[in-house]
């Protein structure tokens, strides 16, 4: 390959990235490679082989929020780990932990508040919220353990304006995280009194 011709593809790894970064902040597209697939599309290269990775999605997303978002951004993300504190005090029976962009900063107004919870059995957590009279759609999610994939129950709550994900791990699972969507590592998750830091913190 010339050099002329690396360059082009850097260029439009660079230009995906950038595409992608503002799908993912501005129109509510929460998954990266979703974003990445149709960034390359409205760039006019849907075969282009100068896909950019997570991570590189990821930097463009926050350069992208620091630049156009930067109040708005942290207001929504402050209440977001709000909600979530909020949800995890309920759930504390569960070993309720945050993770996802809430954590890491990079939430935009779209994004949902994700959390991982360990109870006994689905029905267990079930069963809790309904005698809270608390409603939920529960539907099914594919999670990567280093080259295992398991499908993992979700529980979709909405409440005070934010959806809260809450997918229901077995108690082994506490030892072990899943693979994250951003290079590949196991997904930091926090506890709630580490998540009061990062409030206070604020």
């Amino acid at each position: 390959m010339s050099r002329n011709s690396q360059a082009q593809k850097q260029q439009m790894r660079i230009r995906i990235a950038q595409q992608a970064a503002r799908l993912m902040a501005e129109d509510g597209v929460q998954d990266y490679a979703a974003a990445k697939r149709k960034a390359a599309r409205q760039l006019g290269t849907p075969d282009s082989h100068s896909l950019p990775t997570n991570g590189e999605i990821e930097q463009e997303l926050r350069s992208y929020q620091a630049l156009y978002q930067r109040d708005e951004q942290r207001e929504r993300l402050r209440f977001l780990r709000q909600q979530a504190l909020a949800a995890m005090e309920l759930l504390e029976l569960f070993d309720p932990r945050l993770t996802g962009s809430v954590l890491n900063g990079t939430a935009t107004r779209h994004s949902d508040i994700n959390l991982h919870v360990f109870p006994e059995s689905a029905k267990e957590l079930e069963m809790f919220l309904l005698n809270r009279k608390m409603r939920y759609k529960y539907s099914e999610k594919r999670f990567h353990f280093g080259n295992e994939i398991r499908m993992i129950p979700i529980l979709m709550l909405h409440e005070a304006g934010a959806a809260i994900e809450v997918a229901i791990f077995s108690l082994d699972d506490l030892r072990r995280a899943p693979r994250a969507p951003v290079e590949g590592r196991p997904m930091d998750r926090a506890k709630p009194h580490q998540v009061r830091a990062l409030l206070a913190m604020d």
